[in-house]
Parts: C-alpha cells; sequence; structure tokens
C-alpha cells in the first residue's frame, strides 16, 4: 500500500482551484470532469455499436440527476437521518458536503431502468454494462477530488509514512485576530531526529503576519496564546494534531522588512491517505472493465460488466472502509461500519449477475 512506500508527506492543497475564487472547488471540477468525459466515452460506445449517438445527451440527464440526488439522500439516510429530518431544507445544501457513493448507486440503477423503459433498442443490462465503465472513471476522479479536500481521510497509520492533513489548521489560523498574510504547514527537513515511529510526525507552519500595530513581544504574546488554543482545543486539530495541551508552545518570530515570518514547531498524525487507496483501484477497474468491453463489444454477455464492477468496487470499498476513518459517531459502536453493511448486498447482487450472465451467454446484436 502507498503509505509503505512513502514516507509521510503534509497535504494541504487550497480546495479552491484558484486562491482568490472560493467558488471554483477541485472537488466540483473533478466531480464535472468525470461527468464529461464518461458522456465522450459514451458516444465511443455507442458508434462503435450502432447506436444513435444522440441518446448519449438523454443518457447523461438520468444519470446526472441519479448521482447528485441518489449520493445526497444517500447520505440523508444512511448516516445522518436525524439532522436531516428535523430541518428538511438543509439536505438542499449540498455545497456544505455529504455525499454517499452507494446512494447515488441505487439511484443510477433505478434511472437507468427508467431510461431503458423509454428508449426502443437498448436493454436495461446493456445500458447498465456500458455505463458502470465510465462510472468507475467517474469515481477515481471524485475521490481525488476528495483528496484535495483534504476529507475521507484514513485513521492513523501509527508509523512514520502515510499523510498529515496540514489543511484544517490552515482553515483555523486563517481567523487569528492579528494581520495574517499567508499559511503554510510543511514537512521539516531539520527535524528527523525527532522520528519516533510511532505515527507522530513532526510538521512545521509558516505565518506571515503584516506589523500593522503589533511589536515582536505584543505578536508573539498573542500568537503563542491562540496558536496553542487553535492546535489543542478544536476536535478537528485533536484529530489531526499531536500538539501537547501542557507543553510551550515551539514558536520563534523573524522580522523581515514588511512582515513579520512566524514558524511553529509542532507534530501532526500520520494518517492513511484512503482517498488515493479507492481512486487508484476504481482507475484500475476502469481499465479492466474497458479492456473486456473492448475486445468484446456487444459479444459481451448482458450483466456480465455490472456484476464485475459491483463486485470489485464495492469489494473494494469494503476492504478500504477498514483503513478509514467513521464519518458518523454511531459507526464508533459498529464491528463494519455503514459503508461496508451497504457494500455487502451490493458485491452479492454482482456475483449473482456474473453467475447469470455466464450461464445465459451473449445475447445477439442489437439493432
Amino acid at each position: 500500500m502507498l503509505e509503505l512506500i512513502l514516507s509521510y508527506v503534509v497535504w494541504d492543497p487550497n480546495p479552491s482551484v484558484f486562491a482568490n475564487f472560493e467558488r471554483l472547488r477541485w472537488y466540483g471540477l473533478l466531480f464535472a470532469l468525470g461527468f464529461i468525459i464518461s458522456q465522450q466515452v459514451m458516444v465511443y460506445f455507442f458508434r462503435k455499436e450502432g447506436q444513435d449517438e444522440n441518446l448519449v445527451d438523454k443518457l447523461t440527464i438520468y444519470m446526472v440527476l441519479a448521482t447528485i440526488i441518489g449520493a445526497r439522500l444517500g447520505h440523508v439516510l444512511f448516516y445522518e437521518p436525524e439532522k436531516y429530518l428535523s430541518n428538511p431544507i438543509d439536505i438542499l445544501k449540498v455545497w456544505e458536503g455529504g455525499l454517499a457513493s452507494h446512494g447515488a448507486a441505487i439511484a443510477i440503477i433505478i434511472a437507468l431502468w427508467m431510461y431503458a423503459k423509454r428508449t426502443p433498442g437498448q436493454s436495461y443490462l446493456w445500458v447498465v454494462d456500458r455505463i458502470v465503465i465510465v462510472t468507475a472513471m467517474t469515481g477515481a476522479l471524485i475521490r481525488f477530488g476528495n483528496l484535495m479536500n483534504s476529507e475521507i481521510g484514513g485513521k492513523e497509520t501509527n508509523s512514520d509514512n502515510g499523510f498529515v492533513y496540514g489543511w484544517h489548521i490552515e482553515e483555523i489560523l486563517a481567523s487569528l485576530r492579528v494581520p495574517v498574510e499567508s499559511i503554510e504547514a510543511y514537512k521539516p527537513t531539520d527535524r528527523d531526529g525527532e522520528l519516533k515511529g510511532n505515527g507522530i510526525v513532526p510538521m512545521n507552519i509558516d505565518i506571515k503576519v503584516g506589523k500593522g500595530s503589533y511589536d515582536v513581544a505584543n505578536l508573539e504574546s498573542t500568537l503563542r496564546r491562540d496558536v496553542k488554543y487553535a492546535l489543542t482545543q478544536f476536535n478537528s486539530s485533536k484529530n489531526y494534531y499531536a500538539e501537547e495541551v501542557d507543553t510551550p508552545l515551539d514558536l520563534s518570530i523573524q522580522e523581515k522588512s514588511d512582515h513579520y515570518l512566524v514558524t511553529v514547531k509542532t507534530f501532526g498524525k500520520a494518517k492513511h491517505p484512503t482517498q488515493i487507496y479507492e481512486s487508484i483501484s476504481y482507475f484500475f477497474i476502469f481499465l479492466i472493465l474497458f479492456a473486456i468491453w473492448n475486445h468484446y463489444k456487444e459479444r459481451t454477455p448482458e450483466g456480465l460488466l455490472m456484476g464485475l464492477f459491483l463486485i470489485s468496487v464495492f469489494g473494494m470499498r469494503f476492504v478500504w472502509e477498514f483503513f478509514k476513518e467513521n464519518q458518523v459517531d454511531f459507526e464508533e459502536t459498529m464491528a463494519l461500519n455503514m459503508g461496508q453493511l451497504l457494500s455487502i448486498p451490493l458485491v452479492i447482487g454482482g456475483i449473482v449477475l456474473v453467475i447469470l450472465a455466464l450461464k445465459n451467454g451473449p445475447k445477439a446484436k442489437l439493432n
């Protein structure tokens, strides 16, 4: 796995594509890019198999709506029903996060049934067998978007390998009472001697502060108090960082011509980059499914690709959940978390589809 071959890294990309334009975020861009690429690949499928390419636009509308609505409702119903059902208007606030791939999968299955029912010449299984190929690719892009958001991360590796997510503390420190100009969390090059092999790893934070009305003494007093509080008192801080509450903050200040450069030496917790695990596995599933289609095309037994997709994607999802942090508190008392429980019936359904597909064999070419 990736954390075994990489030394730890401090991961702190800005979730926004452009620092001064918050509305365009990597997650949304990669989400949209997945659908755009998928649409073009589906056009290729239709062209190669003699289907009307214009139907791809209709199919795309079904897919987009099913994915967004299903993913949102899946999160609402499976993970936080009390929160959202007590205030239903919050269900519409998709931009605040909260999407579940299992909900999207169920909604897509229903939406494609509706599409096939209204589209002569394309059976339901024929459609889903092609859709799952591009869905795997889109899933890989979406998980990479999660990585850019520093979300859905993994459990602690308990070793000096993994990802330290630095963006969370940068967001907190941006609200300091001093005139902060920039913040950067990074892996120091001169603190290897502090590595202990337990997953608590050195991390530095550089804070560029405008001079304003602060002198060095007042600035240091303010920062020692506020940065210490930020690193130790927030739930996200306790989850991602290992600053000791009772020890003095290791902080130094350099005075520059027009600003102060504040360096904080602290420690982060190395975690599994499960977004990368999932993204890579989904991309390989896409390549395998595409290779099967490319070799057999219309001779592929109907339902085979769908079955292989369910087995591989949700089988891998079941495995990766062992390395991921639980998304909601009630999962802490469960032997298997919600993601794993929802994956089991989908894997079983995939096995049934593969057996039936191999038993029935290829269908005659559709016209």
